[in-house]
């Protein structure tokens, strides 16, 4: 079972390359963190101001630890967050898998 969490930020006008240099850092702190399977920077094409992060981890305990690492609270609460208009976080966990048919 697996662990995924969906944020979209909405960046302050040209702010965008800033909160991408920041996420660039905190996705190579991200991967090192035990139970971190994927974190994934991605930028809107039509809005650039728009980002979305994908991240999965082992547990949901391991993004409880991620959220609570000097690094998240440094740049993505001390440092992104301030430079965002928005910010939307999901936290789901997968589907049961679908039997097939008999």
């Amino acid at each position: 079972m697996s662990f995924v969490v969906v944020a979209r930020y909405r960046t302050n006008p040209d702010t965008q390359d800033r909160v991408l240099a920041l996420l660039d850092e905190m996705t190579r702190r991200s991967l090192a963190e035990p139970g971190c399977r994927g974190y994934r920077v991605h930028q809107g094409v039509e809005d650039a101001r728009t980002i979305v992060l994908y991240e999965e981890y082992d547990a949901e305990a391991d993004f409880a630890a991620h959220c609570a690492s000097e690094h998240f609270r440094d740049i993505v609460l001390g440092r992104v967050v301030p430079l965002l208009e928005s910010r939307d976080v999901v936290r789901l966990t997968p589907r049961a898998a679908v039997e097939a048919a008999q």
